[in-house]
């Protein structure tokens, strides 16, 4: 709940933006993860298979953290967008996956769609 008065209100937008903050950096390990499968050869390879538990944990949990101040709905959505969006780009660049002007401009719709839950979530 938002307080009136201009000192309570700096502590809340504090909160937010760490909350922000938390979600933009666990959406990163989320890329970190979700390319890192790639490289396990299905988890038989041990240094990204660590890589990429180490960076699923690490992103569930500052999902969670970021989680207690923000709409879960907003916070879940934000984070697999940022995920999907990563992912997708690093897989043209790093996997030469198809990079279509029609992918391209999908996942631009999807980092619209980021930009526009940050600015409605208050």
């Amino acid at each position: 709940m938002r307080r009136t008065r201009l000192g309570q209100d700096d502590a809340f937008s504090k909160a937010m933006s760490k909350n922000w903050v938390l979600l933009l950096v666990a959406g990163l390990f989320e890329v970190c993860w979700s390319v890192g499968l790639k490289y396990t050869d299905g988890f038989t390879r041990l240094r990204p298979t660590i890589f990429t538990l180490a960076s699923i944990c690490l992103s569930m949990f500052l999902l969670a953290k970021a989680s207690q101040g923000l709409p879960i709905g907003t916070a879940y959505a934000v984070w697999v967008g940022i995920g999907a969006s990563g992912a997708t780009v690093l897989g043209m660049i790093l996997f030469h996956e198809p990079a279509s002007i029609a992918r391209l401009g999908f996942i631009s719709l999807l980092l619209f769609s980021i930009i526009g839950l940050k600015i409605t979530s208050g």
